[in-house]
C-alpha cells in the first residue's frame, strides 16, 4: 500500500476488528478496529518514541538502568520493542502478540525487524501465554487493547499474579491503562494485590494514559535527589523527558520532601 504524502488512509467500512494505517504530516499510525491511534511512527525518526505514553512506559529505567531480558504482552506497531532493539543493544525481546495481522503490518509498514537473537514474536494469547511456565524477565510490559479498552484477559488478578512469577528477584511489570477504561480502578486494585512491595503510577503527557509499575521487591528509600540524577544521565542516553517522569511520580504517589513513599 502506497501513502499520500499528507495523508492517506484504509479503513473497514464495518469490521471492528479490521487493522488499519493512517498516515498524516509525516506520522504513521496503526488503528484496531477503531480511529483510536495504538501505535504511531514518525517516518523521519522511525526509531524514537513518537507517542507520551510509549515515552513514558520506559520510565522503568530509573529504577532498572540496565535491564537484559523484557517480556512483551502486547506488540502493536513495535514502538517500544523497536526502541529497545535499537537503542539498547544488551537487551534480550520477547513479544507475545495475539494477531498475525498485527506482527506483519509491524513487520512491513513500521520497521519492526524480522525476529533476530535479541527480538522474538510469538503469536498467541499473551494471557495464556504468561499463565504458563516459562523463563523469567528483568521487565514484563503489558499493552494490550482493542478499538475501545484494555483486553480483559489482560486485567484480571490471575493475569497480575502470573505476570508477578515471570518477573526476577529485582524485576518490573510495567502497564499501560487508560484512566477512562471502565476497568481502570479494578485494575489498579488488582496492581496493588498482585504487587505487594510497591506499586508506582505515571500520568502520561497526553492526558489519559496512566502507566502503572509493579515492583516484585521493594526498590528501597531513593531520594528525589538520585532520582533526578538518573533523571538527568537517562535523558543524555536516550533523549527522553525522565526529568517530566519524575515531576509525574510526584503528582500520582505518595511522597514527602525526601522522596517517594514505598
Amino acid at each position: 500500500m502506497k501513502f499520500m504524502p499528507q495523508w492517506r488512509i484504509r479503513k473497514p467500512a464495518d469490521d471492528s476488528q479490521t487493522v488499519y494505517i493512517s498516515e498524516k504530516f509525516g506520522v504513521r499510525s496503526l488503528h484496531i478496529g477503531s480511529d483510536t491511534i495504538q501505535s504511531s511512527m514518525r517516518l523521519a525518526r522511525p526509531y524514537d518514541l513518537e507517542l507520551a505514553y510509549t515515552r513514558s512506559m520506559m520510565a522503568f529505567l530509573l529504577f532498572l538502568p540496565e535491564p537484559r531480558d523484557v517480556l512483551m504482552v502486547g506488540l502493536g506497531g513495535g514502538s517500544v520493542a523497536k526502541f529497545m532493539h535499537h537503542h539498547m543493544p544488551d537487551v534480550r525481546i520477547h513479544a507475545v502478540e495475539l494477531s498475525a495481522e498485527v506482527v506483519n503490518i509491524a513487520r512491513q509498514c513500521f520497521k519492526v525487524p524480522v525476529g533476530d537473537e535479541r527480538l522474538q514474536v510469538t503469536i498467541g494469547d499473551g494471557a495464556e501465554y504468561m499463565g504458563e511456565p516459562g523463563p523469567r524477565a528483568d521487565v514484563v510490559m503489558v499493552d494490550g487493547y482493542d478499538g475501545e479498552s484494555q483486553a480483559e484477559a489482560l486485567s484480571e488478578r490471575q493475569f497480575y499474579r502470573a505476570c508477578h512469577a515471570r518477573l526476577n528477584h529485582r524485576g518490573i511489570m510495567v502497564v499501560n491503562l487508560w484512566s477512562g477504561d471502565r476497568q481502570f480502578t479494578d485494575a489498579l486494585a488488582r496492581i496493588r494485590e498482585a504487587f505487594p512491595h510497591g506499586r508506582l503510577c505515571l500520568p502520561a503527557e497526553k492526558p489519559g494514559n496512566v502507566i502503572v509499575f509493579g515492583f516484585r521487591t521493594a526498590p528501597g528509600r531513593i531520594s528525589w535527589q538520585e532520582l533526578q540524577h538518573r533523571a538527568d544521565a537517562l535523558t543524555s542516553r536516550y533523549a527522553l523527558e525522565f526529568g517530566r517522569f519524575v515531576e509525574g511520580l510526584r503528582k500520582m504517589n505518595e511522597h514527602d520532601e525526601q522522596g517517594l513513599s514505598w
